[in-house]
């Protein structure tokens, strides 16, 4: 009968110290507004992602069918932009080469701020097949910082979803109000 009380104080114990740990609450008045304040933001944030679409290669044929009818990104407020002024997440889908990598990182620093980057492909990531060439760069990581990485070769229009699913629970993380003093 003891045993039982004590396993019972212990497991009730674990889930308890286990559900503080997984979320802390706001403190303070200050904090709690702060709080509030990043979650609508990040919802705003998330739930209209345009996408810059940088096709360079076979992937970027999947990338597009995710705009087709079949998946319909624009339920989901996923709307591809042409200018990378409007943009907020760049999709580097296909073989990066060493001639193209230049104008790649004038489209990603003419993005504004917060921004995020989509590799998907083998050739993306890492070189894929291509690996070996001297005109391939290896991985668009070396160019500019990369936040969700999809692979396959190609990757299908599944995994690209999940991939942009995988961004906006990242940016749900964020702490939007208290980003200014990282600058």
């Amino acid at each position: 009968m003891q045993a039982a009380t004590v396993s019972r104080h212990i497991s009730t114990e674990r889930t308890s110290t286990t559900s503080l740990s997984k979320e802390r609450r706001p403190s303070g008045v200050v904090e709690y507004a702060l709080t509030s304040l990043d979650s609508i933001l990040n919802w705003a944030r998330q739930s209209s992602l345009w996408p810059l679409s940088f096709g360079l290669a076979c992937c970027s044929i999947e990338m597009m069918h995710v705009s087709m009818p079949r998946y319909d990104q624009d339920r989901l407020g996923i709307i591809f932009r042409a200018s990378p002024r409007q943009a907020d997440v760049m999709i580097v889908a296909g073989t990066l080469t060493n001639k193209m990598a230049p104008a790649l990182r004038m489209c990603y620093d003419q993005m504004p701020d917060p921004k995020w980057v989509i590799s998907m492909g083998s050739c993306a990531n890492s070189g894929g097949y291509y690996h070996y060439s001297y005109s391939v760069v290896r991985g668009v990581d070396r160019i500019v910082p990369v936040d969700i990485y999809v692979p396959g070769c190609p990757p299908t229009a599944e995994a690209l979803l999940y991939g942009v699913f995988q961004l906006q629970k990242k940016m749900r993380k964020t702490k939007v109000t208290r980003m200014w003093y990282r600058k």
